[in-house]
């Protein structure tokens, strides 16, 4: 891996912190309190923020906790209309995707933390959420067994009264049996589904998503990582087995049959909620329930490094990159406690410096965008407010014209009296 690049392990829990490890030393390096996340409610926002689904323990309502590097403890929190578990994020930061318990996929502005709209996906609970490579697509799975396929720029923008939901949709359709647990679309033109239902699917989104092939396993399966060559993956299992599976180079054919699926020996004690490829794929990590973390050697499929000793549970892991503007960076870590940097090798005072300076411009912004959206909102009531003044002055006036031409009316017929009583006076007996 290149020494512009760096990499941390993220690990989520629905009753303990938020845990980033140096993917290369092991080292636990940030922790951050005050979230209960549930299953894949984990994810980062741009390079500066994380974000993570939380439901209140005292309430049971459903809000997003973001969190940036200098600080342990919550920064913005955003609340939702009801309880999300999975979540993702644009590459830019600009957006957030949740994945509501009544089957709707809501978007949020992270400037804001305003929902732009809701979409009713699916009718169970999204179970999971995956944006394309490219970030075109955002696609959701439910514990309905149905994935959907929406354009990302259908729902970063509010709703039309005209706009149905059949206009949003991409695709939808009929996946599994069982709730859908992850997606994975590394391979160009190919999505691939797993299940509850133990199987991971491959799919063509090129070809409105047809099945090319169904693999099968002993167990549920919570995720999949493809390697670099696109010629083999990984699939983590509830029996706390890392198993591998390859497909065909060249003709992309999977090979799923029998002895063609393997296992690596050692196992994990319970479910394995996560897995991911490190350090340019040389190396996977898997996360299981139980709160324990292992690094595996890919080439040997052997246990290399076991990240922290903390018995916590793990509701979901993510790998975070970047270079440069990223949060950490050559060991930069997040102080237990104080939430200030406290490992050995950390960025001097400059850098802690320009992150409360970032901090502070994306808080003015916020204010700003605040402020813009308020001055909106009173020219919109002046404008209604100028609308029934001229009405009412419209009304008045057209009041006053048909009085006066009543009166003239009046006059007129009075006059005419006048006249006639005139006329009779000169009539003779």
């Amino acid at each position: 891996m290149s020494s512009s690049s760096h990499e941390l392990i993220l690990t989520s829990s629905p009753d303990g912190p938020i845990t980033a490890y140096d993917a290369l030393t092991g080292t636990a390096v940030a922790r951050f309190s005050g979230s209960r996340s549930p299953c894949r409610g984990l994810t980062t926002a741009g390079r500066r923020l994380i974000a993570v689904s939380h439901v209140s323990s005292d309430t049971g309502a459903g809000s997003i906790n973001i969190y940036n590097w200098y600080s342990s403890t919550v920064f913005h929190n955003f609340p939702l209309p009801e309880p999300v578990a999975p979540l993702i994020g644009t590459p830019d930061g600009a957006f957030l995707f949740a994945g509501g318990i009544s089957g709707s996929v809501f978007s949020l502005s992270v400037s804001s933390g305003d929902v732009i709209r809701s979409i009713a996906a699916h009718s169970k609970a999204v179970s999971s959420l995956h944006l394309s490579e490219d970030g075109s697509l955002v696609i959701s799975g439910s514990d309905d067994g149905t994935v959907v396929v929406v354009p990302t720029f259908k729902i970063v923008v509010g709703a039309s009264l005209e706009e149905d939901l059949e206009d949003l949709i991409l695709h939808k359709w009929k996946a599994h049996s069982d709730s859908v647990t992850a997606f994975n679309s590394g391979m160009i033109g190919t999505l691939v589904s797993c299940s509850l239902d133990c199987t991971c699917k491959f799919w063509n989104l090129g070809n409105s998503g047809v099945l090319m092939r169904t693999v099968a396993f002993p167990c549920a399966i919570f995720g999949v990582a493809l390697d670099s060559t696109g010629s083999g993956f990984y699939a983590p299992g509830a029996d706390g087995l890392v198993y591998k599976g390859v497909v065909k180079v060249g003709s992309r054919k999977l090979l799923g049959m029998g002895y063609e699926v393997n296992t690596w020996s050692k196992s994990h004690g319970g479910s394995i909620v996560s897995l991911v490829l490190v350090n340019e794929g040389r190396n996977l990590v898997s996360a299981a329930e139980d709160g324990r973390v292992w690094v595996w050697d890919v080439e040997k499929g052997e246990v290399t490094m076991i990240l922290g000793n903390e018995m916590v549970s793990i509701s979901d892991m993510i790998v975070a990159k970047g270079s440069g503007g990223f949060g950490v960076r050559k060991g930069i870590a997040v102080g237990e406690g104080s939430g200030f940097f406290s490992s050995p090798g950390l960025c001097d005072d400059e850098l802690i410096k320009t992150l409360k300076q970032i901090t502070e411009l994306g808080e003015v912004r916020d204010v700003v965008v605040q402020d813009k959206k308020r001055a909106i909102d009173m020219l919109e009531s002046a404008i209604e407010m100028y609308e029934r003044l001229l009405k009412l002055i419209l009304k008045e006036a057209t009041k006053a014209i048909e009085e006066g031409e009543k009166e003239e009316d009046i006059d007129e017929e009075e006059q005419g009296k006048e006249d006639e009583k005139e006329d009779n006076q000169y009539v003779l007996p």
